[in-house]
């Protein structure tokens, strides 16, 4: 069997496929979700290894991780499709890459473009999705959010409460160009505050309480405010 997982040369791709065509219809997803599986390993021959957080453990570890894309619904989940993470360490490890077989071609590669990679593929096989979700891991970068805008997907992601955001009627404006130097670019006059303090600002009555679903613990509820705002960001 472990000869047959990671050193013969059978194409795993058409059973994915395969699952991921009849498994879509079957669940009825609410969303697909982006996200990071990690599998913690002993050793560091384990193809794409490192010490690197562990979300199986909580903590960092010795672990491979995949970036995944789930179709997701209240009642079941199947992962449609995923991406092996490698290290920058493992492009720059010539020893390791031979021993474990990683093929040329196979370098380092952001967990964001390797989401939108995934993406893309699903595409090709003619599967859509209603919306995409994901974490803050994903959800802050910039680049992330415009390449699904850029696909024409919806999504729903989180960010830190740090990110900086502009009003929503904010529009960037033009200086006047004195003709000399170079032409000055758009930007905006408005200042930007961090969505804590947006939020903050809004006072307790503005929030709705929202109770999604039963927990181990009991009702899982929190407090929820929905407002228009711009990224603020260098990369909005």
């Amino acid at each position: 069997l472990q000869q047959f997982v990671n050193q013969s040369t059978w194409d795993p791709v058409p059973v994915r496929r395969r699952i991921a065509e009849r498994m879509v219809p079957l669940i009825g997803p609410d969303a697909w979700a982006v996200d990071d599986v990690s599998f913690p390993k002993d050793g560091e021959m384990s193809v794409a290894v490192a010490r690197q957080y562990c979300g199986a453990l909580g903590k960092q570890a010795n672990c491979q991780v995949a970036v995944s894309v789930h179709a997701v619904s209240d009642t079941a989940s199947c992962p449609l499709q995923w991406r092996l993470f490698v290290p920058q360490e493992w492009s720059d490890d010539p020893v390791r890459r031979r021993k474990t077989g990683v093929p040329d071609g196979i370098r380092h590669r952001e967990k964001w473009r390797l989401a939108l990679d995934t993406l893309d593929e699903l595409a090709g096989w003619g599967l859509v999705p209603p919306v995409v979700v994901a974490d803050a891991g994903y959800g802050q970068n910039a680049d992330f959010r415009d390449g699904l805008d850029g696909r024409g997907i919806g999504y729903v992601v989180a960010v830190r409460s740090d990110v900086t955001v502009l009003p929503q009627d904010a529009q960037p404006t033009t200086p006047v160009w004195s003709g000399n130097g170079r032409k000055p670019q758009p930007r905006y006059r408005h200042k930007p505050s961090s969505v804590s303090v947006l939020a903050a600002g809004r006072g307790r009555l503005a929030f709705t309480e929202v109770t999604w679903r039963e927990g181990s613990r009991g009702p899982m509820r929190s407090h929820f405010l929905a407002v228009r705002v711009r990224p603020a960001g260098i990369r909005a």
